[in-house]
């Protein structure tokens, strides 16, 4: 296989600084940056002429967004992250009292949280399965599909944040279905990395566009199932809220800031210059390469995940670092090593989870290494 050569000329990121955490919150690319700008000059050099066109532009922005994820674009909505779509499916779905919600011990820590809510403003329970990272997809479908009696909505993500698991998303919603069970994916990490993320048939699927993709943040989609669009409903009551349509609805929140969803295509024409399909099987083999390169310098080893993402991977923390201190590790990293990382707990072990985009190169890995195990030492 050709490698790639690094583009970090594509970003305006700091050179002084290993960007190893591309999965949190993404970096712009120069090109979307400077359409971003000029889209900003605009609307302030005229707000009313601004407003009264902006709906077109976002109606182009979600076709084209829509279209990059193979959906139907009558059931695809522009929202601000994940974590919205998965609120406005469970404001959608009916939640019955003494019913549960269903969650793994993967999910992210605020889809969790909005679960709490939910369940305790209906008087339902929150369920938490527990799934070893090393389960297979057989493991996981019968693990959950032994916990969805009684369910009134299963969450599940398509790819774990804190422990970079792939989740079997179409035999997890034929498991639902065919106990009566909605079900809702969080497919935050899903864009750019699997292909046709909401492909699988699931009541409601959300995903971020800011990461993988590298568009603008607080650019996300939204699809709905046929059969709940005409409930769903945008977290903002604005003026949109009377349109009877379920994309554009979510069009227009008052004096929200549209310019990211607006440039947000940019940032796919980049991906597309890239080669992306080529790209994306290269920078898998960077960043395996740079994790064993990382667990060798910390005498630890690469996490044994059934069915890893593309462009993530954890290394194991030697058991000497206390996790509870998280953050300061974190922080220290960032101020001694110049070195953005982030760390994971899962099942009483320590992680470091590992990213890779187009501008980075086995070169950073190396120098993280090198700094890392002085710093632990």
């Amino acid at each position: 296989m050709t490698v790639l050569r690094s583009r970090p000329d594509l970003w305006t990121l700091d050179p002084d600084v290993l960007h190893l955490n591309h999965g949190s919150y993404g970096a712009v690319p120069r090109r979307t940056q400077e359409v971003m700008a000029g889209l900003r000059a605009e609307m302030d050099a005229n707000p009313m002429v601004w407003f009264r066109t902006v709906a077109d532009r976002l109606t182009a922005s979600r076709l084209a967004l829509a279209a990059y994820l193979e959906t139907d674009p009558e059931g695809f909505a522009l929202v601000a992250n994940a974590s919205a779509g998965v609120t406005v499916a469970l404001q959608t779905l009916p939640i019955p009292a003494g019913s549960r919600i269903v969650l793994t011990d993967h999910a992210y820590g605020a889809v969790r949280f909005a679960a709490e809510r939910f369940a305790k403003a209906h008087g339902a329970e929150v369920v938490i399965v527990e799934i070893p990272i090393e389960a297979d997809d057989e493991t996981v479908v019968a693990l959950i599909g032994d916990r969805l009696d009684g369910a009134s909505v299963l969450i599940v993500d398509q790819i774990t944040s804190g422990t970079a698991k792939v989740l079997p998303i179409d035999a997890l919603v034929t498991a639902a279905h065919e106990r009566g069970v909605p079900i809702v994916v969080d497919g935050a990490h899903a864009p750019a990395l699997i292909d046709a993320p909401a492909a699988g048939g699931a009541d409601f699927w959300t995903g971020n566009f800011h990461k993988w993709p590298a568009a603008p943040r607080a650019t996300a989609g939204l699809v709905v199932a046929e059969q709940w669009r005409t409930a769903s409903m945008p977290l903002i009551v604005s003026w949109s809220e009377h349109d009877e349509r379920m994309p554009e609805r979510f069009d227009m929140l008052g004096t929200y800031d549209y310019v990211p969803w607006i440039a947000a295509p940019e940032s796919l024409q980049v991906l597309a210059d890239l080669d992306w399909p080529t790209r994306r099987p290269q920078l898998t083999t960077l960043v395996e390469e740079g994790s064993k390169v990382l667990a060798k310098a910390l005498g630890t080893g690469v996490a044994e995940v059934a069915h890893p993402p593309a462009t993530m991977r954890l290394v194991e923390l030697p058991s000497s670092v206390d996790l509870s201190g998280g953050d300061a590790l974190k922080l220290r990293v960032s101020r001694e090593l110049k070195a953005e990382i982030t760390l994971t707990g899962f099942d009483g072990r320590g992680f470091i989870r590992l990213s890779a985009h187009a501008y980075n190169s086995l070169a950073d890995y190396e120098k993280l290494s090198e700094g890392l195990r002085r710093l632990l030492a």
